[in-house]
């Protein structure tokens, strides 16, 4: 299984964290976009490393043109040598409209034509096919000479997406090569009963099977040694849950576990600017509702049998801040990169 590690901060801070995060032995480099560029700060990383994968996680897309995202995923992939990721994310609708200043259709639909022409673009350029994608909402019919960089000799960027709700599952199933499930709000029952079964129909509608993507690991997982660890860690979470429990687009998470009414009363207080006083609505029990629980050592085990439909994770919850916890940190990194997971959900084969 790979193992994921995050980067962020200012762009000159980048090339410095990259270069740790290959040495300590992770397997792939991912970026959010959430203050800074994901293009820039990924074009950072590839010129700092060698080795490890380059994912933003994610791209904000329909701000940005895909002829646009295609060109500088292109050049990435042609930078890193081939070790380039193009991770997409449609944002909510308030976030298009009143943040990047742009417009707001369907979303899903929208996807699938964005990625369908970063497709027919590349296929321009590495294989010579004319332009002639025509979409409801995207079109790409003109390509000269002068703006085309021609063919590389790498593999094409592979595409994720970050899924919410079924119709973002399937899109992912039909057109997308990673499948990447909301970590700031997701639980086990919800991966099994509503997206995993949505990015297989979307498989099934495309002619694909499971060989032919990668989904990442998710679901709230609390790791820690005690009782009382656990129920200190469930405490930290309640501003992340807060956050996104406010946002309409999520409460269909919550709403599979019985916290309709939560939801609604965190979208209140957003609405009234009550940041302090929706941490403090969530409570460890809403927490522990969503998530499961691991030991540290425990974590690979785990990971085999309750995410077996899985090729990618993180170990953000083991600490390593002691010699005697980076030792076992290491130890457990090279565990879980030594699971070996069928990719297949259990029940969904195909």
């Amino acid at each position: 299984m790979q193992v994921i590690t995050g980067v962020g901060g200012w762009p000159a801070e980048i090339p410095e964290r990259a270069r740790a995060a290959e040495a300590e032995g992770f397997d792939c480099l991912t970026c959010g976009e959430l203050d800074h560029d994901s293009i820039l700060i990924m074009t950072l990383a590839a010129t700092a490393t060698e080795r490890i994968s380059l994912q933003t996680s994610v791209t904000i897309a329909f701000p940005r043109s895909p002829f646009v995202l295609a060109m500088e995923a292109w050049d990435l992939q042609h930078l890193s040598r081939g070790r380039f990721i193009i991770g997409l994310g449609s944002q909510v609708k308030g976030h298009n409209e009143r943040r990047f200043g742009g417009i707001w259709s369907a979303p899903a639909p929208r996807m699938r034509e964005y990625i369908q022409m970063m497709h027919a673009v590349w296929d321009s350029w590495q294989d010579g096919k004319p332009a002639e994608f025509l979409g409801k909402q995207y079109t790409y019919t003109l390509m000269t000479p002068n703006f085309n960089p021609g063919p590389i000799p790498f593999d094409r960027p592979k595409v994720g997406l970050a899924i919410v709700g079924p119709g973002m599952a399937r899109v992912t199933g039909e057109v997308a090569d990673i499948a990447m499930p909301h970590g700031g709000i997701m639980s086990d029952r919800y991966m099994r009963e509503v997206l995993l079964p949505a990015i297989r129909e979307g498989l099934e509608r495309s002619g694909r099977t499971w060989a032919d993507i990668e989904v990442a690991e998710s679901g709230y997982l609390i790791l820690g040694e005690t009782d009382s660890e656990i129920e200190q860690k469930a405490l930290g979470m309640r501003r992340t849950l807060s956050f996104y429990g406010s946002t309409r687009t999520y409460h269909k998470v919550l709403a599979l576990h019985g916290l309709d009414e939560l939801g609604m009363k965190l979208h209140a207080l957003s609405l009234q600017g009550k940041w302090d006083e929706m941490r403090d609505t969530v409570t460890v029990d809403d927490i522990l509702t969503l998530a499961q629980t691991s030991t540290y050592d425990g974590l690979p085990d785990f990971l085999g049998e309750h995410r077996e439909y899985a090729s990618r994770t993180s170990l953000a919850g083991v600490p390593r801040e002691t010699p005697e916890q980076e030792e076992r940190f290491q130890d457990i990194l090279a565990r879980v990169q030594a699971v070996d997971t069928p990719g297949v959900p259990r029940g969904m084969e195909m």
